[in-house]
């Protein structure tokens, strides 16, 4: 082409055309965004709200975007009005009418009252403050239109998704709150006497002033994603939230565990009274058999058994009176405490019998050596033998005189063994001589 102008070559009829379908088909697709952004469910709850914070800040740059986005769209529209009504006028237009098209669809053509701009608190194009009025081409102005509506959508998307996630899924958590409450009250628990009634009303107290900062600043709690430009990219910050459900589900676990001891309070603390119950009459068992030790046993240390735990009897008391009462949060830790230490005490006191009756088991096992031999011996002919006849005598007479000193009684024992091993020539070790003790008895 030819002819030129201020703003370059002059379009042809086939190039104007194609120009107007395309501006057209943008005008078209501007205007369908446009009236999807005002009837979007973000913007008309961002215009109804108390809004604060950096919320109120973005929804008034956005508003002034809207603003702005719509007086942009006018003069668009105005300026394809304009040029269309010129292509309009005959079939094949004039070189006049070809460069008032170039001019309109090429240059900066399309003037837009600065006042909107400057009063509606958002940016210009270049970030300049707004004139009285600014010049734009077609061009222009179609990209300054994209670049205020995705930022204002992105802000009402955002804005959106979170009134969409957090104040229903905090009014969720409130209501098993409230149910977790009313049980929590049932067993007792309660704010000043129990750590997780405390922690029952920090989780209302901290819930309620979510949901409302929530309501009036979204904003603060968006999390926009890394490297995405797209409107609305990004999450709902649910870090307060996720905190507190799980301090909740924490309390509900512990309360279940008090309503567990409710559940079952009563054979507890049976089986508790039927372990230290046995726990006495073991120890009264091994204070009978030391009594028995002393009298029986010489020249033997006996240990002192002690008495009956009075402190677990008392903590015993002290539960049955909080299971009388329904003091449910109490029992439980206590509950805990005196089954572990009744099982303790129980054990010390099996160990304590045992300790004391070792002597007597040590005689008795002796007595049952030297009877063993004695039977031996009798099998093979050799009762009647008269050293071996004194030995046992010896021996038998240390065993069940009364005290009895286990060390010679032992000596005497193995003078026995020792004898019968020589009169039956053979070459066995007699315990106590050069070897370890045989303690199974002669028919080893």
């Amino acid at each position: 082409m030819g002819d030129t102008g201020p703003t370059g070559p002059v379009m042809d009829r086939d190039e104007v055309d194609r120009a107007l379908a395309r501006l057209g088909a943008e005008h078209e697709a501007i205007e369908t965004s446009l009236l999807a952004l005002q009837d979007h469910a973000g913007r008309r709850l961002l215009e109804g709200a108390e809004l604060t914070g950096v919320t109120a800040e973005r929804w008034s740059a956005a508003e002034a975007s809207i603003t702005l986005l719509w007086t942009y769209f006018d003069a668009y529209t105005g300026a394809l009005r304009t040029a269309r009504e010129i292509r309009s006028r005959r079939r094949w237009s004039s070189r006049e009418d070809l460069v008032e098209l170039t001019e309109l669809l090429r240059g900066e053509a399309v003037t837009v009252a600065g006042s909107a701009a400057a009063t509606a608190n958002a940016p210009t194009l270049h970030g300049f403050p707004g004139r009285l009025s600014e010049r734009y081409s077609l061009v222009t102005l179609v990209e300054r239109m994209n670049q205020l509506y995705a930022t204002s959508l992105d802000m009402v998307v955002a804005a959106d998704a979170v009134w969409s996630a957090l104040p229903a899924r905090i009014d969720l958590l409130a209501a098993e709150l409230g149910r977790t409450r009313k049980l929590a009250h049932s067993v007792g628990v309660r704010p000043g006497e129990h750590p997780a009634g405390d922690d029952l009303e920090r989780i209302t107290r901290t819930l309620t002033r979510l949901r409302e900062q929530v309501v009036c600043d979204p904003l603060a709690f968006w999390t926009p994603a890394q490297g995405s430009s797209a409107p609305g990219g990004g999450r709902p910050d649910t870090t307060v939230y996720d905190r507190e459900a799980r301090a909740l589900e924490e309390v509900r676990r512990e309360i279940d565990a008090v309503l567990a001891v409710r559940q079952d309070a009563e054979q507890r603390i049976v089986r508790l009274r039927d372990v230290l119950s046995r726990a006495d009459r073991t120890l009264a068992e091994a204070r009978t058999a030391r009594g028995e030790v002393l009298a029986k046993i010489a020249a033997t240390e006996v240990p002192v058994v002690g008495g009956p735990p009075i402190v677990l009897q008392e903590q015993l008391a002290a539960a049955a009176e909080y299971r009388r009462h329904a003091q449910w949060h109490r029992l439980s830790p206590l509950l805990e405490s005196l089954e572990e230490k009744a099982e303790d005490e129980l054990l010390r006191a099996r160990e304590s019998l045992t300790a004391v009756t070792a002597p007597l088991a040590v005689r008795a096992e002796l007595r049952g050596r030297l009877d063993a031999y004695k039977a031996k011996m009798a099998r093979l002919g050799h009762a009647e033998d008269p050293e071996l006849a004194e030995k046992y005598e010896k021996a038998r007479r240390m065993l069940w005189s009364a005290p009895c000193d286990l060390r010679v009684a032992e000596q005497a024992v193995l003078r026995y063994q020792h004898a019968a091993a020589e009169l039956l020539g053979t070459a066995r070790r007699v315990p106590g001589q050069g070897g370890p003790v045989d303690r199974t008895g002669p028919g080893a």
